[in-house]
């Protein structure tokens, strides 16, 4: 008999597994986490705390010749000659000078006009540059001013010990220019100190040897680059075992001039997954391109479908290029692209089937390959009371590297977007009140790979993991925390009530007819310091999508214990 007779398509009926039914959420489609997709992870509180303030020194007044003084008689000045500037147009100082302009001046009322234009400079950043007069023969009125441009000569780096002090300077001097811009130098030396891999940044700018000229003394304190995180949580599919171990190890200055390594491993007890990414800056506004790779085994052990043995393999690669096109210390906005490449295969032990396609849009031997391009937008604004983020990707697959290509059925070629927002409010010590919006719009039927998941941890709570699988769908959830119990010895707890609403539909076939699940409950936070960390989650599903509720999530418990020992 034939592995794939009748007969096989039979036992799955009977087993509940449609090939296109939204009852098991396409459980093939479960058996594998792709990078496709936007988290949903909501921004940590840490994430708004203000860093130390950054240690400057006074900034030096500009080293000029002194200029004579005269005491006694005026002087008839119809018109002020500026020269040695490259910032500013002589419409710009005329505008400055022009209450001088026209009059008998006395000697102190020259020095009044020879500040106003210093003050020009110094209004727009250019702290170190000043305006002089040199002792001349007045002639037709005009008063020739000297305008000496401060200028940043060297910046001399110390404390480093593993970073390339050439990524330190690069990334200081950005966009300070010649005039030296004061004020944009303290904003880059705010930025490296958001950095990573630097804990701390102190700086003093001092006066060079010839006028104009500054020299900086950078001091850093390298962070700890190397760290190693564990969790333990219920956050996976019930059909490959929803309780996840994983361990992650990241090395974020690999080479010493700022590349990042991670490797990640998380297992079930019907999966196991690799996860690599390899970033290089490439910049030093911080554009970087970046290497990813994973892959995945997984075995559905869920009850009645043991029988069947089902299996899946999994695998992606991406490619991407990311570049932050504002950067302040409130305020980043950055774009990017990506190519990515998914594929996954899934099979039948039974009878040794082999593969066999049990997703819309696998061919028959189980197969789905999807190739495709992204342009991802993405923006944060911060401060020490709240955080605002945007994120929002246009995915389009491609016909490529031999990706899948069906007459009817989804397939490698489509087009969607993703879009994401957070806001955050801290409103007193330790209480905060978070809403997340998660929506994906698309124009063509999607594979598995590519849908939206609402059901879970985190998306809809008192659902299991992805519940609900749709070409399109939109997600919104509230929460708002406050602490319970503050004990240096304890830690904090924290209590946590929540909604979460999603709704999901399709594109040239049926929606489901639940298509819409709203779950409320109370989530309990204990932080011991930065390195622990527990969540317990109870949802309590406000919509029925019918099923048995045998594991802890259908049961609307969920939990997350993480730990970074170093």
């Amino acid at each position: 008999m034939s592995p794939k007779t009748p007969w096989t398509l039979g036992l799955l009926a009977l087993a509940g597994i449609g090939i296109q039914s939204p009852a098991f959420a396409n459980p093939a489609a479960n058996l594998g986490e792709f990078t496709g997709r936007l988290t949903a992870e909501p921004l940590k509180l840490k994430d708004i705390e203000p860093k130390p303030v950054l240690e400057t020194s006074t900034l030096p007044a500009p080293k000029l010749p002194e200029t004579t003084e005269v005491a006694t008689g005026t002087f008839r000045v119809d018109r002020f000659e500026v020269e040695g500037s490259t910032r500013f147009k002589p419409e710009d100082f005329k505008a400055v000078t022009a209450p001088f302009v026209g009059k008998d001046l006395t000697f102190a009322q020259l020095l009044e006009a020879r500040s106003a234009i210093t003050k020009l400079y110094v209004d727009q950043g250019y702290t170190t540059t000043g305006a002089m007069i040199s002792p001349q023969t007045l002639e037709d009125g005009v008063v020739k001013v000297q305008v000496v441009e401060g200028t940043l000569e060297d910046i001399k780096v110390t404390g480093n010990h593993r970073l390339n002090p050439k990524y330190i300077r690069d990334r200081i001097k950005l966009g300070v220019g010649a005039p030296l811009n004061v004020s944009r130098l303290l904003e880059n030396l705010q930025q490296l100190r958001l950095d990573p891999r630097i804990s701390n940044v102190s700086a003093d700018l001092q006066s060079g040897v010839r006028p104009g000229t500054n020299l900086l003394q950078v001091e850093v304190r390298e962070a700890d680059t190397f760290s190693i995180g564990t969790s333990f949580d219920n956050g996976r599919s019930p059909s490959v075992g929803s309780f996840r171990r994983k361990l992650e190890l990241r090395e974020g200055n690999l080479f010493e001039f700022g590349d990042a390594l991670t490797f990640a491993y998380s297992n079930t007890r019907g999966s196991n997954t690799i996860d690599l990414n390899y970033t290089v800056p490439i910049n030093a506004r911080n554009g970087a391109v970046w290497l990813s790779y994973g892959s995945g085994r997984n075995n559905v052990i869920e009850e009645p479908f043991t029988v069947l043995d089902i299996q899946s393999r999994s695998r992606y690669y991406e490619l991407g290029f990311r570049q932050p096109l504002i950067q302040r210390t409130s305020t980043d906005f950055a774009i990017g692209f990506l190519f990515s490449r998914q594929e996954s295969q899934t099979a039948l032990g039974l009878d040794n089937i082999g593969g066999f396609p049990l997703s819309p849009g696998a061919d028959s031997e189980g197969r789905t390959k999807v190739s495709a391009l992204r342009f991802f937008q993405e923006y944060t604004q911060r401060s020490t009371q709240h955080v605002f983020a945007l994120r929002s990707q246009f995915s389009l697959g491609l016909n490529w590297l031999n990706a899948t290509v069906n007459e009817n059925a989804p397939d490698s070629r489509f087009f969607s977007w993703r879009g994401q927002g957070q806001w955050l409010r801290q409103v007193a010590p330790e209480t905060v009140f978070l809403v997340r919006g998660d929506v994906q719009l698309s124009g063509n039927s999607l594979v598995p790979l590519e849908q939206f998941g609402i059901g879970g941890q985190l998306t809809v709570r008192g659902f299991r993991q992805d519940a609900l699988l749709t070409d399109s769908g939109a997600l919104m959830s509230a929460e708002f925390r406050f602490p319970v119990v503050r004990s240096r010895s304890l830690g904090t707890f924290q209590l946590a009530p929540f909604i979460d609403v999603g709704t999901g539909w399709n594109i040239g076939s049926d929606t489901p007819s639940s298509n819409t699940l709203v779950g409320a409950g109370l989530g309990l936070i204990w932080r011991q310091s930065d390195r622990v960390s527990v969540r317990l989650d109870w949802g309590i599903p406000l919509t029925s999508t019918g099923g048995e509720r045998r594991s802890l999530q259908e049961r609307g418990l969920y939990f997350s214990v993480n730990y970074a020992p170093f």
